[in-house]
């Protein structure tokens, strides 16, 4: 069974609470942009941030030629498709419509899609009874957690297509994550530079073509969109390039349990919602299902 680093625990924390935050500022930034130029300008931002720090650390980007860059840039290509551009357009236009709360029960699914995805793909990777009934105990958990509330209609004639969209990118970083973890070995920083670079120029001209060009964008809207294309986006995308390559795509699925509690407390901090009546229950039952599906790694933590 794989190691798991407690550097990689910190990781998973440290992703949770930036992408947990993401919601409240996609709410923001969608007042001043719609959902494809909102994508396009987190992927471009991130992308120029990346790029800026691999070429500072010397690191520049894969190579283009010789023995691996075609199957590196391949990977990238598909990450670009899966883990940034497809996702963030169909949250972008999902949650004009569904309540947030629908789109961050389809985030704790990420892990069960991951689950068989790895098994058949991920060499060492094995989907075992336990790890399953953890994962369902973490999704039940969330579910608790956010309540009936996101189910409930919105009476919206788009309200169909817009959860199954919110499905479909759930579909889509789990695809991603098994994509990120069998790609070449390369340079984490210049990877993760190639694949927003990639997203940006899929998205750019899609939302320019789509949406037009957007209008002047000042105050709240902007730091939230700067916000979303340096952290959650470039920093981010380092990050879950080092998780996913040193502790496995199952490990890395356990974040998308975080990002609804986190989505919950900053909800709580910053715009004075109420905390749900659910919460503990929910927390005790996602805390449960993650001590279950590690509990080898867990152990091997807490005797070193």
């Amino acid at each position: 069974m794989q190691d798991i680093a407690p550097v990689n625990w910190l990781r998973i924390a440290f992703l949770g609470v930036i992408w947990g935050a993401s919601f409240l500022f996609t709410a923001l930034a969608l007042r001043e942009v719609g959902p494809l130029s909102l994508a396009a300008a987190r992927v471009t931002l991130g992308a120029m941030f990346l790029v800026a720090l691999s070429f500072a650390r010397g690191t520049k980007l894969p190579p283009l030629r010789g023995g691996n860059a075609g199957r590196i840039w391949a990977f990238a290509l598909a990450m670009a498709l899966f883990s940034n551009a497809v996702p963030f357009s169909l949250l972008g236009w999902g949650q004009q419509v569904v309540a947030s709360g629908f789109a961050g029960v389809c985030m704790s699914a990420v892990p069960l899609l991951i689950l068989p995805l790895a098994h058949v793909f991920v060499p060492g990777e094995r989907l075992t009874l336990r790890r399953l009934v953890g994962f369902v105990m973490g999704t039940a958990g969330v579910v608790v957690l956010i309540g009936p509330a996101a189910f409930a209609p919105s009476g919206s004639d788009w309200e169909l297509l817009a959860k199954l969209a919110c499905v479909g990118a759930a579909g889509c970083y789990a695809l991603g994550t098994i994509f990120t973890r069998l790609s070449p070995e390369v340079s984490r920083v210049a990877l993760a530079a190639a694949v927003l670079l990639l997203a940006s120029l899929i998205m750019l001209p899609l939302a320019i073509a789509v949406e037009g060009w957007p209008g002047k964008i000042e105050g709240v809207g902007l730091w939230a969109i700067l916000y979303l294309g340096i952290l959650p986006t470039g920093v981010a995308q380092i990050v879950l390039v080092q998780v996913n390559r040193e502790a496995g795509p199952s490990f890395f699925g356990l974040v998308n349990y975080m990002v609804p509690v986190w989505s919950v407390i900053f909800g709580a901090a910053i715009l004075s919602e109420a905390l749900p009546p659910s919460l503990m229950l929910g927390l005790g039952l996602i805390l449960a299902g993650v001590a279950l599906s590690q509990i080898g790694a867990l152990r091997r933590l807490f005797l070193r």
